[in-house]
């Protein structure tokens, strides 16, 4: 079902719904209004019957023969029909339209009021809208009623009981009940009929542009992502949707390309290696040699195999930070007296009386882990001591600021352009400098930093000046500050396993 097909579902479900409660609405309450006529008609009725009765002490008086009432006329016809009845259901009197026919001049209801004690009940009998009331002497004179002035000795029959009873048909308003009806059915089918063929129309027509952007969509390749979609122009949802979904596209162009450039620099870096393995042993080939020379060409294809061996291993842990789900067990380092420890493994390097250590003498606990953290200072520290000259400082400094700590890395090499800045943490990326002055790696040591600083959940920074060096800036979350003491034994393996591939 498409989507157009649901949305005009609901839509005509809903207005189904809204005027099926409209239309009973409207009919509920003309059927009340025009039955409260019917009511207050009857009752009207009925109070003129009891102002024609004589309340005299001795009894209630009604003179069949003097009092000629016509009720409820509607274009000259009476239309009301009544009865008096006295307290044993005998027959008192009754207009001349109820002699005959079916109106039920005996009717009773179950039971009288009593307060008022002359109240009106209505109800219903086949045909007929009824009302009645009851008239006692006892209680019309406890309320005052009497005609004192009509007590006179005569010859007019008195009841201590008159039951008055008025009757419509209701088959007028029935007939315009049923009018109604109809009229609102088929107001409500035709309205919902319509509702149904331009809603579809709409619906479809407003989904169109989603429908364009689906067919370009799968008509679009890998090799095609940088083509956006088409943009609806609409200054809705759907053009809010297609700008989200041209952003992405473009985020995963820019991927495909840098895993394109990735996968090329990869490969021409493994296959240098290899190449000069391959000639070598070719070249030891062709005729016999001294061992000497043999032993100097074993000695080159350890070199090789060495340098190849870090390249995979670099390549296999920026794999493993890509695809790894659970960032790796941390505790808490203090680089306080971490950054001291891990310069002291650096004693015996050519450019150990360069590396210099800053910084208060406070706690900066961080969440870390050592190994990892010792290979991040490592690959920042050979960074620095490849592009800068010896006997010029590099300064390592930790501090603790607002919220976060810092552990930065300074030296006063060949510096970063701009555009070198922006490029220098992408995998196997070396700056033009870095080529002509024959410096070895790979480009691969800054990219494991950023990596690794990422999933201790902090950034790094650089700010370089071409020709004045370049400083590099670790950003931990804070941790709460542990007790101050040696740290653990640090792995070894990480100290120099990278000297040939971090480069810029």
């Amino acid at each position: 079902m498409s989507l157009a097909t649901r949305l005009s579902a609901f839509f005509l479900a809903a207005l189904g719904v809204a005027l099926l409660g409209f239309s009973g609405a409207l009919y509920a309450l003309a059927s009340h209004h025009l039955y409260r006529q019917l009511d207050e008609r009857l009752d009207a009725a009925l109070g003129t019957l009891e102002a024609a009765v004589d309340v005299e002490h001795d009894g209630l008086e009604w003179e069949p023969y003097e009092r000629r009432l016509t009720l409820g006329t509607e274009s000259g016809v009476e239309d009301v029909r009544w009865s008096v009845r006295d307290d044993r259901g005998r027959l008192v009197d009754r207009s001349e339209n109820a002699a005959g026919g079916d109106f039920p001049a005996a009717w009773t209801p179950p039971a009288w009021p009593t307060d008022p004690p002359d109240g009106t009940v209505f109800g219903r009998a086949p045909g007929w809208r009824l009302a009645g009331r009851q008239l006692r002497l006892d209680d019309l004179l406890r309320l005052g009623r009497a005609h004192p002035e009509d007590d006179e000795d005569d010859k007019d029959v008195e009841y201590p009981v008159l039951v008055l009873t008025a009757g419509l048909s209701p088959a007028p308003v029935e007939a315009g009940l049923r009018s109604l009806g109809l009229t609102l059915a088929v107001l409500s089918t035709a309205l919902w009929l319509t509702a149904a063929a331009l809603g579809r129309r709409l619906c479809r027509r407003a989904l169109a542009p989603l429908a364009r952007m689906a067919a370009s969509a799968r008509e679009m390749t890998a090799a095609g992502l940088g083509e956006p979609l088409p943009n609806p122009g609409t200054r809705d949802e759907l053009e809010d949707l297609g700008r989200a979904f041209n952003e992405l596209l473009a985020r995963l162009h820019e991927s495909f390309e840098r895993q394109a450039r990735f996968t090329g620099d990869a490969s021409h870096q493994l296959r240098t290696p290899l190449a000069g393995m391959l000639s070598l042993v070719e070249v030891v080939r062709r005729r016999r040699r001294p061992p000497e020379e043999y032993e100097q060409t074993l000695d080159q294809v350890q070199r090789e195999a060495t340098r190849l061996s870090r390249i995979v291993e670099a390549l296999l842990f920026l794999a493993r930070a890509e695809a790894e789900s659970e960032p790796p067990k941390m505790g808490v380092v203090d680089l306080a007296d971490f950054v001291p420890e891990q310069l002291r493994r650096w004693s015996s390097h050519p450019r150990a009386a360069d590396i210099v250590s800053e910084g208060d003498d406070i706690p900066c606990p961080v969440r870390a882990d050592s190994s990892l953290l010792a290979q991040m200072l490592d690959n920042l520290l050979d960074n620095a001591c490849k592009y800068s000259e010896p006997g010029t400082p590099i300064v390592v400094r930790a501090w603790r600021g607002p919220g976060a700590v810092f552990l930065s890395v300074e030296d006063q090499g060949h510096g970063l352009s701009a555009e070198e800045q922006a490029r220098v943490f992408e995998p196997f990326y070396r700056a033009p400098q870095a080529r002509l002055l024959g410096r070895t790696g790979v480009g691969l040591g800054l990219s494991m930093v950023r990596r690794i600083i990422d999933t201790f959940g902090g950034s790094i920074d650089v700010e370089s000046r071409t020709g004045l060096g370049s400083r590099f800036t670790l950003r931990f979350p804070a941790a709460e500050p542990a007790p101050r003491g040696p740290q653990e034994a640090l792995t070894a393996d990480h100290s120099k396993w990278a000297a040939e591939t971090d480069d810029w």
